[in-house]
């Protein structure tokens, strides 16, 4: 996939591109397949907010995902589709029984190819199998964590992990962004990439496109006032009078490990992402 781009027409046309959806083929939802996804603007059961800069956007429904691929044998891939809950690409399979199902789409599955599941699949792109049946370097997507639970780990658009050794039970998984951690071998994954890969390079171009996907403004604290921020007051344009920038709470704003030491799966990660 390639982004497309415009001519300058606008200034905002000028700094803009979008996806070529060149990987598309199917261009509306399975309806047994989609539900209405209520909005909240970041407010939780209370009406208080909890996540900031939520709010507004275009209607969208969510599309249900098979993480799990419980079943076992082929399936045909009818369509691949865009799904605006996430940035992947998601394909619609039909099994032999006729059951309709939604995956995230790997990278060179189109309509028309058949998919397999089961630990006798073929290590060809879109096919899921438990890792004790994948070999060593391939890399794979949608991985689980717990058996039977549905792909966790590696599912936006573009990632994939790498396969590194097995032993004693477990697989070494390098991560997208260098982590390395123990996974089960009864654990399942899908062979490949995942999809629109060049999704990063798309440039959003105006602010109006970033309200279209429910995002608000989001306003610097150096320009608010003591009161609301800790950055804020001053004559003028000030500095932020403290060694590094924090939040609106005082908490360290950059590289502020949130990540509890003690967690109960910091013995799964063989190496974090940090390189330590």
């Amino acid at each position: 996939m390639a982004a497309k781009k415009y001519k300058p027409t606008t200034p905002a046309r000028r700094n803009m591109s979008v996806p070529s959806f060149a990987e598309i083929t199917k261009f509306s939802p399975e309806k047994s397949l989609v539900k209405i996804l209520k909005k909240n603007a970041g407010r939780n059961s209370y009406g208080r907010i909890t996540v900031r800069h939520q709010g507004g956007g275009n209607k969208k429904k969510y599309r249900i995902i098979d993480f799990k691929r419980n079943y076992e044998g082929s399936a045909k891939v009818i369509g691949i589709e865009y799904d605006p809950n996430r940035t992947a690409y998601i394909a619609l399979l039909e099994n032999a029984e006729g059951k309709k199902s939604y995956i995230i789409a790997p990278d060179g599955v189109t309509a028309g190819d058949t998919l397999y599941t089961g630990a006798d699949a073929d290590i060809k792109p879109g096919n899921t199998l438990p890792i004790a049946n994948i070999p060593t370097g391939t890399f794979i997507n949608n991985i689980e964590l717990y058996p039977g639970k549905g792909g966790q780990l590696v599912r936006s658009a573009g990632a994939a992990a790498q396969l590194m050794a097995k032993e004693n039970g477990m697989a070494q998984v390098r991560l997208p962004s260098g982590e390395v951690r123990l996974v089960r071998l009864d654990c399942k994954a899908t062979i490949g990439q995942i999809g629109n890969i060049e999704h990063d390079t798309v440039k959003i171009g105006k602010a109006g496109k970033k309200r279209h996907m429910g995002i608000r403004p989001t306003v610097r604290g150096s320009v608010m006032n003591p009161c609301d921020h800790p950055h804020g007051g001053g004559e003028g344009k000030s500095p932020i009078g403290r060694p590094a920038p924090v939040t609106p709470w005082g908490k360290p704003a950059l590289g502020y490990k949130t990540r509890n030491k003690k967690a109960r799966t910091e013995k799964m990660i063989v190496k974090h992402r940090n390189g330590k």
